[in-house]
Order: C-alpha cells, then sequence, then structure tokens
C-alpha cells in the first residue's frame, strides 16, 4: 500500500481541525499543521490554535514549533515537513495535513516555486516604503502589477507583498509567471478534502469565533507581544488591529469590527486560492466520516 496524505484544507473557521482529529483518531496517526501563523509560541489566541484538549487528542506537529523570532519560510516549511513525513511514514500508512495556507500546502505535496533572486536594494526600498506610506500603496501596487496574485494573497501579510513586487520590479515580470506547471513527484499518494459551508454560515462563524478571541484575552495578548510587533509573523489580521487600537487610532469595538471584516476577506481570499485546485474534494464538515473518506482513498489508488 502506498503511503497516504491526507490533506484538510479550506477558509478560516471551517472546522479544520475537529475534522482533522476525528480522522487522525479513526486512522491511528498524527496532523501536520499547514497553517503559518500556528507555528508560531508566542501567538495562539489570535491564530485559533487547537486548544489542549484537541492537542491532547491526537499528535500534532508544527504547533508551538517555532519563535516570532526565527525566520521560518515556505522553502523552510518543505523541507522540514517532507523529512518528518518521511519519519512518519515509517510507522504509519496515512498522516493527516491540516490548514488554511494554500501556499504551505502546495510547497508540500507538489513543490515549492523557483523564484528569482530579487535585488537587495528593491527589498530595501519597498520596505522603507510600507514604512512611510503603509500596507495600502503596497496593495495597490500589486494590484495593477500582478491581480493573480492580488486575488489569492493574504493582503494583511506585508512579507508575501514586499516579495511579489520585489520580483515584479527586478525581473519586470509578475510573481504569479513564475510558478511552476510541473508537480514534484513525492513518496505519497495525496487526497486533498476542501471544506465547504454556505458563505452565511462561514461568516457567521467567524463573527463568533472573533468575539471568543476578544472574551478569551486577545487584546492581552496582543499587548504582550508589543516588543515584537515589527516582526513580520505579527502583521497580520488580529493582530494588526489591535496594535492600531492599542496605539489609540481606534477604538476597542472598531478594532473588533475590522478583524472580523479582515478575516472575511481573507477567508474569501483562501477559497479563491483552493477553488483553483481541481484535484480537491469539497464536502459539508459533517461528511468527514472515515467511511466517505476511506471510500475517497480507495478511489484514488
Amino acid at each position: 500500500m502506498n503511503h497516504k496524505l491526507i490533506v484538510i484544507a479550506g477558509p478560516t473557521a471551517s472546522g479544520k481541525t475537529a475534522a482533522a482529529i476525528k480522522l487522525a483518531q479513526h486512522y491511528k496517526t498524527a496532523i501536520i499543521s499547514a497553517d503559518s501563523r500556528q507555528f508560531y509560541r508566542e501567538m495562539a489566541i489570535g491564530t485559533a490554535k487547537p486548544n489542549w484538549l484537541e492537542l491532547a487528542a491526537a499528535k500534532h506537529y508544527f504547533i508551538d514549533s517555532h519563535s516570532v523570532t526565527e525566520p521560518f519560510s515556505v522553502g523552510d516549511f518543505e523541507k522540514q515537513g517532507l523529512a518528518l513525513l518521511d519519519e512518519l511514514f515509517q510507522s504509519h500508512n496515512i498522516v493527516i495535513l491540516v490548514g488554511g495556507s494554500g501556499l504551505y500546502i502546495k510547497a508540500l505535496c507538489e513543490g515549492f516555486d523557483d523564484m528569482p533572486q530579487a535585488d537587495v536594494t528593491v527589498r530595501e526600498q519597498l520596505n522603507t516604503e510600507f514604512a512611510l506610506k503603509g500596507i495600502a500603496a503596497l496593495q495597490d501596487e500589486l494590484k495593477t502589477a500582478d491581480p493573480a496574485y492580488y486575488d489569492e494573497v493574504d493582503l494583511q501579510n506585508p512579507q508575501r507583498i514586499i516579495r511579489a513586487l520585489e520580483v515584479y520590479r527586478s525581473t519586470g515580470k509578475p510573481f504569479s509567471s513564475f510558478r511552476k506547471s510541473t508537480i514534484n513527484k513525492r513518496p505519497f499518494d495525496t487526497l486533498k478534502i476542501g471544506l465547504d459551508l454556505p458563505r452565511a454560515v462561514l461568516y457567521d462563524r467567524i463573527n463568533q469565533r472573533v468575539d471568543e478571541m476578544i472574551k478569551d484575552g486577545l487584546v492581552e495578548e496582543v499587548k504582550e507581544l508589543i516588543p515584537y510587533r515589527s516582526l513580520n509573523a505579527l502583521n497580520t489580521v488580529g493582530y494588526s488591529e489591535v496594535f492600531d487600537y492599542l496605539d489609540n487610532k481606534t477604538d476597542l469595538n472598531r478594532a473588533i469590527e475590522l478583524i472580523k471584516q479582515n478575516t472575511r476577506h481573507f477567508a474569501k481570499r483562501q477559497l479563491t486560492w483552493f477553488r483553483k485546485d481541481k484535484t480537491i474534494h469539497w464536502l459539508q464538515p459533517d461528511d468527514i466520516k472515515p467511511e466517505i473518506i476511506t471510500g475517497l482513498l480507495d478511489q484514488a489508488q
């Protein structure tokens, strides 16, 4: 039997953690997280990490595995993730990969794109522009230079936008044009499951989750991260808005509304990314049942 990697993908708040744990318990296997924010130990509430009960229900990897002070790229994730899979497949026929970061899932399943080296001075110039003008100016340039990537990227993540613009400014070609059309052959089979919810239901779940984050102490968590606020890991939804509140740029109610709004926009971009992958089987969260997944695994052989 070929080793199988079951991927549970989908937008934020769609129920990926519960689905992954259900399958991990059935197949007596481990879970690898492909959520680019849950790697970081210092970020818990705002990243909606699995709680201690969920972590105890199945073995998880790449949760709290790194510090926000450590550089950790998608290329690093690909290398470390493949090494981990090689180890896990020695004792498991099936492993679960779960997350909403499409680029990280793609890196592990297909290989990471070889992007051109950009001029260091271009990156420095973009960082200066970000500091002086804010992220909106970079978003506008990206929308014109590379509308395809603009529709997919987390627009609140300056690191991703700056990377795309430095490639564009250095080569004159859009970042998205360097995507590989070939897929690296992996020593395992992949079954991709996408969680599909009606938009109104998903947005309601997002709004409820944000309210729970505030109740659980998101503001206090962000306060403790003020010394690290310049790090790229913290330039993200849920943290940027609270930093603005702490800077007296907005009031708390407005910050909460912006977190909800920006998270909904982020979920929409996640879905745009995943919908382009025609190998994904879309299921409702209630349909994540071992007999259904086993049937799909059998079909994939």
